[in-house]
């Protein structure tokens, strides 16, 4: 779907990856509503825009929040006209911990935001979106959705239900206007760490073990999932190595899910 003047739902528009398709989507041509649970960064993105400022329109909303969310097509309608596409980025991690230490405040709240917030979104506007003449729902899964991550466990769990959420979804519209693409990116420069509340320990060990990582910058992640979008590509791998494990974990499980483990020891309490 070319996303010249389209119109397109970005959850996560105020900062990171989320704010980067969104002035992607705005300097190809489209209009775009950018959802968060923050003001202050939907200003920024706004300022941000420049010349694009009246293609954009910010909205404060938590997504866990369903009956905010089942109102919101309607607010993007009555601006725009009309909904298109849906990209659902948002999404926070947990606190880096063994399940045995992670507590169940920090377990609903990852998969209230991962899931059930992609959830509520994806119920909320297909129902329009199965209306246009071409419409997409692309969501934003992780490496760590198909590639087990220790001190990650439940945000992977929540990527991965994610994952499997997006290949019925793709399955059961196969037949119709609605596209669907699902994405795994890797490493991305953004800020989701402190957007999530949460601190990495033994940081220093961190920044040794990862100072040989190839982190992608938020825009260029942006414009890699814009055009997958464009292309109508049901898989898109964004990042070295989201690609180059998946094919490891192709081949084989057992060696790559210890050399995850290995690379993250460091960073987990015992």
């Amino acid at each position: 779907m070319n996303v010249k003047n389209k119109i397109i739902v970005v959850t996560g528009g105020g900062n990171g990856m989320g704010r980067e398709i969104t002035l992607n989507l705005l300097k190809k041509g489209a209009k775009v509503a950018a959802i968060d649970m923050r003001e202050e960064a939907l200003i920024e993105t706004k300022k941000l825009s420049g010349n694009n400022a009246p293609n954009l329109l910010t909205q404060v909303l938590n997504i866990t929040d369903k009956a905010a969310v089942e109102k919101l097509p309607e607010q993007v309608i009555a601006h725009f006209g009309a909904v298109d596409g849906l990209i659902n980025n948002a999404g926070i991690i947990q606190p880096f911990v063994k399940i045995n230490n992670l507590d169940f405040d920090a377990i609903e709240r990852v998969m209230n935001v991962n899931f059930y917030g992609t959830l509520y979104m994806i119920k909320a506007f297909l129902p329009h979106l199965l209306k246009r003449n071409e419409a997409h729902i692309l969501n934003i899964s992780s490496m760590g959705g198909f590639l087990p991550v220790p001190g990650q466990s439940v945000y992977g769990a929540s990527k991965a239900a994610v994952k499997l959420l997006t290949e019925a979804l793709y399955s059961e519209l196969l037949y119709t206007n609605v596209k669907v693409s699902l994405v795994f990116p890797g490493a991305i420069g953004t800020n989701i760490t402190a957007n999530s509340g949460v601190t990495i320990p033994n940081m220093k060990d961190a920044e040794v073990n990862n100072s040989k990582i190839k982190v992608l910058p938020a825009n260029e992640a942006a414009e890699q999932i814009v055009s997958g979008m464009e292309n109508n590509k049901p898989l898109i791998y964004v990042g070295s190595d989201s690609k180059m494990m998946n094919l490891l974990y192709r081949i084989s499980p057992l060696f790559a899910t210890r050399l995850i483990s290995k690379k993250m020891k460091s960073l987990l309490p015992e």
